[in-house]
């Protein structure tokens, strides 16, 4: 009889690695614009980050639990170190980190990792012309490659276009879609050297599906970027109103006070091969109660298999 018991345990610890394996490991990824996380005051941006804006930005990092984090509107590299550090003392650990300057000096894009960063290949001179003048992406664009298991690697690129407060210098819409245009051609250089690359392109886009920028940026055809759309659990399940539009899920991500409007902005967008390992079910916007303590912005956090 102890022979048997001994033989069903085996065979249901065996069945229990098949399942394991079909499974397959999980990671999450995230990003969230911290509004000026600041340690100091800079020449265009006089506030710095309270702290109990500070603990209420980890409390959401905690919700979303991303293992890969990007960060925009980030300060100095003191700045993130202080974040970094203050998550670790509350049991978040994140042992890699880059951070990205463009030719804007006061706010970063930054990337906080479990995982580890086995490359980086950061972007911070890129230029495009327009009415005849020379600009740079102001805050330049983050791309790491992160080893998520021993044989799954993928490339993050972390971005945050031109806001859409008005430009003494030019149409504020043109120069966020020339930034995209930019970030696109890095897209595109990507999946045409492979076009099996995984990759996840994120951050605060500054502006909604519809418009130009995103759209360029989403791209169209066999490299078109598939849109995670993340939205809150709150148990809506309504088909759209129409087959042609998203469902009616609460999926905005950025409070703008000026105009008391809600809006999606912030994105994670996907290449056809890392979306076959999306975990859609997992993919969501955490709700942290009095959220606009810490930021106008919410984390949004996508959820993917390494099988």
């Amino acid at each position: 009889m102890k022979r048997y018991s001994i033989l069903l345990v085996s065979i249901l610890v065996f069945l229990a690695l098949i399942a394991l394996n079909a499974v397959g490991e999980t990671f999450r990824v995230a990003t969230y614009n911290v509004e000026n996380y600041l340690d100091q005051p800079t020449e265009s941006r006089q506030f710095i980050k309270s702290g109990p804006a500070k603990a209420k930005i980890r409390e959401s990092i905690r919700a979303a639990n991303p293992d890969v984090l990007a960060l925009e509107e980030m300060g100095t590299t003191n700045a993130l170190l202080e974040l970094r550090n203050s998550l670790k003392t509350e049991g978040d650990d994140f042992p890699y980190w880059d951070e990205v300057e463009g030719t804007d000096t006061n706010i970063h894009i930054a990337v906080l990792s479990k995982l580890p960063i086995i490359a980086r290949h950061p972007h911070t001179s890129e230029s495009f012309l327009l009415d005849g003048r020379r600009f740079h992406v102001s805050r330049g664009f983050a791309e790491v490659e992160i080893r998520a298991a021993t044989d799954f690697t993928f490339t993050l690129i972390a971005a945050h276009l031109k806001s859409r407060r008005p430009s003494p210098e030019a149409d504020q819409a043109e120069q966020r879609l020339q930034e995209a245009k930019v970030l696109r051609e890095i897209v595109d250089e990507h999946l045409k050297a492979n076009p099996d690359a995984k990759l996840i392109v994120l951050g605060d886009f500054n502006d909604v599906k519809d418009s130009p920028s995103t759209k360029e940026l989403i791209g169209r055809g066999k490299f078109k970027l598939v849109d995670t759309r993340p939205a809150e659990h709150n148990g809506d399940n309504a088909p759209p109103e129409k087959p042609w539009y998203d469902p009616p899920r609460i999926t905005w991500t950025h409070f703008y006070g000026k105009e008391d409007s809600y809006s999606r902005i912030d994105y994670i967008l996907l290449s056809p091969a890392m979306a076959d390992d999306w975990v859609k079910r997992e993919t969501y916007i955490p709700r942290v109660p009095n959220w606009g303590v810490g930021s106008d912005h919410r984390p949004i956090v996508t959820t993917f298999t390494t099988n």
